[in-house]
C-alpha cells in the first residue's frame, strides 16, 4: 500500500485525497484505466509547470488524394510517430501559415 494506507500511489501536490479519488475514479471509468494507472496520471498531471489546453474537437472530413500522396503521408507519419489525420493536420496549418492565412 501507499503511505496514506491505500492501494494506489500517494499523490504530491495540492489537491486533497477526496479530490484525488474521484478524479481517480472518473478517469478510470472515463478511459477503461485501471485505479493505479488513473493515479500516476493524475501525479504526472500535476508536475506540469501549467494546464494543457484540450485539442480542438475534430471533424471528419472526406478528401480524394492521390494514393502515392497518401502513401508519403502514411510513411511521414508513421516515421513522426502521428497519425494520418495529425500530419495532414500539421502540413494544412503549415500552408495556412506560410501563406498567411494564420493556423
Amino acid at each position: 500500500p501507499a503511505p496514506d494506507g491505500h492501494d494506489q500511489p500517494a499523490l504530491l501536490g495540492h489537491v486533497d485525497k477526496v479530490t484525488r479519488q474521484e478524479a481517480c475514479v472518473s478517469l478510470s471509468r472515463q478511459f477503461a484505466l485501471s485505479r493505479r494507472q488513473a493515479y500516476r496520471y493524475l501525479r504526472e498531471a500535476q508536475s506540469l509547470p501549467a494546464p494543457v489546453a484540450p485539442p480542438e474537437p475534430a471533424v471528419p472530413v472526406t478528401f480524394k488524394l492521390p494514393p502515392s500522396l497518401v502513401n508519403h503521408l502514411r510513411q511521414r507519419a508513421a516515421a513522426d510517430g502521428m497519425t494520418l489525420s495529425e500530419t495532414v493536420a500539421r502540413a494544412l496549418c503549415a500552408y495556412l501559415g506560410a501563406a498567411g492565412h494564420g493556423a
